[in-house]
């Protein structure tokens, strides 16, 4: 279906229009209407299911690759999963109307700072249908109202899910218009909702470096980036390596396809000859493509030649940059240098080297020990997340329903007036 400029600008209205009225909306209305989105997703499964089967095997005749496949693709248990994480954001307190601070001034008045929904969000999306529910869900039960643009390649599923939640959302008196739908494969729809700054507060991209790219720089509407997961895990001199070996390999071939997953790996020169052949054996038992610098190519002979291009590329797939550096500094800022702020983690048995590494990498997680593939907002106890960002400003991480709220001050006074 192509849209009109005219048919998104009413759905951006909608969508604003909707947000005064859930800017207010009591918890336990809220926590109604995602039950209802329950028991919505529950009815619908099959149907979901059918529309999910044949966008994969459309996009499977169009050329999509393997890794984009196995991020469209649902099944039944992941439908469970994606219950199981509304039930998990019914159960969160609600983030909004928290006090975040206070103080009373010499005057008498009292001046306070409570968390407010962001209003009328756009949601644009490649590939992962799960998206359409984890975003209506976190948005709504933050008081936020959204316009969703998913991917062409999952329309019929996307346009199943949304119609349930909206669907819920008339099951407990909510407007409907709560959550609209772009319906369109058309490219131009992503241009018209950049321009909706009148009614849209902010734009939440997830997808492709190329498409995260093009909303900052054609955006009229504030942007908060999930970024590229260029991921670095670094084995340190005093690692254990066989606890080191099992990391690599889980953030690496765990599920590849992910932006959490592990991109390249840096190895302490002084245990290069233990540690390499061994990880590199596993990798490739896995199906890992190696790519090494000439270090690494030391003890991976016929490991292919690392690119400059490599130390910035985010794979999404089966491939591995390695190299060896010299100093827990110098991967330090190699990190820096080419990562994307995502995830990092060390491999350490330095207690040092592991707070070195968690003060000076400038990621939004960064870890000692544990696989990055622990980056999300289930994970980290947040129920589903809207994304992962990797900017510093409004939020940095991964972004669950505090992520989704700002504030304002709220003053109370007895009659004070300014001299």
């Amino acid at each position: 279906m192509r849209m009109t400029e005219e048919r998104i600008e009413s759905q951006a209205r909608s969508v604003k229009a909707a947000s005064r009225i859930l800017y207010d909306c009591p918890t336990a209305k809220k926590n109604r209407l995602l039950r209802a989105v329950i028991s919505r997703l529950r009815g619908g499964a099959s149907a979901v299911l059918a529309a999910n089967r044949e966008d994969v095997e459309n996009a499977r005749r169009g050329g999509l690759s393997p890794v984009l496949l196995d991020r469209l693709t649902l099944s039944e248990h992941g439908i469970q999963q994606v219950i199981r994480g509304v039930r998990d954001v019914i159960g969160l307190p609600d983030p909004v109307g928290r006090i975040l601070g206070r103080v009373k001034r010499p005057n008498g008045l009292r001046v306070e700072k409570m968390s407010v929904p962001l209003g009328a969000l756009g949601i644009i999306y490649e590939a992962r249908p799960n998206v359409t529910i984890d975003a209506s869900v976190l948005c709504l039960k933050s008081g936020n109202t959204v316009l969703l643009r998913g991917g062409s390649e999952a329309l019929r599923t996307n346009r199943i899910l949304a119609d349930l939640v909206r669907k819920a959302l008339g099951d407990v008196d909510l407007p409907p218009g709560s959550v609209e739908f772009i319906d369109s494969t058309d490219r131009e729809s992503v241009g018209m909702m950049l321009k909706q700054s009148t009614y849209l507060d902010v734009i939440i991209p997830r997808g492709s470096r190329q498409l995260i790219d093009y909303i900052r720089a054609n955006s009229s509407v504030p942007v908060i980036a999930h970024g590229e997961g260029n991921c670095h895990v670094f084995v340190d001199s005093s690692a254990d390596l066989r606890e080191a070996e099992e990391i690599v390999y889980n953030a690496k071939v765990q599920r590849p396809s992910v932006c959490n997953a592990a991109e390249k790996l840096l190895v302490h020169e002084k245990i290069a000859a233990k540690f390499l052949p061994r990880i590199a054996q596993r990798l490739r038992d896995a199906g890992v493509e190696l790519r090494c610098d000439h270090g690494a190519r030391g003890f991976i002979p016929d490991a292919a030649n690392a690119s400059e291009a490599d130390w910035s590329e985010e794979y999404l797939d089966l491939i591995i940059a390695i190299k060896t550096v010299r100093s827990l500094r110098e991967a330090i800022d190699h990190i820096n240098h080419y990562g994307s702020h995502h995830s990092d983690a060390i491999v350490t048995g330095s207690k040092a080297n592991g707070e070195s590494f968690l003060r000076s990498v400038d990621s939004a997680a960064v870890y000692v020990n544990a696989s990055t593939r622990f980056t999300d907002g289930y994970e980290f106890g947040l129920g589903a997340e809207i994304g992962i960002s990797t900017q510093k400003l409004h939020a940095r991480g991964p972004m669950g329903l505090a992520e989704l709220t700002s504030s304002k001050f709220i003053v109370h006074g007895t009659g004070q007036t300014r001299g």
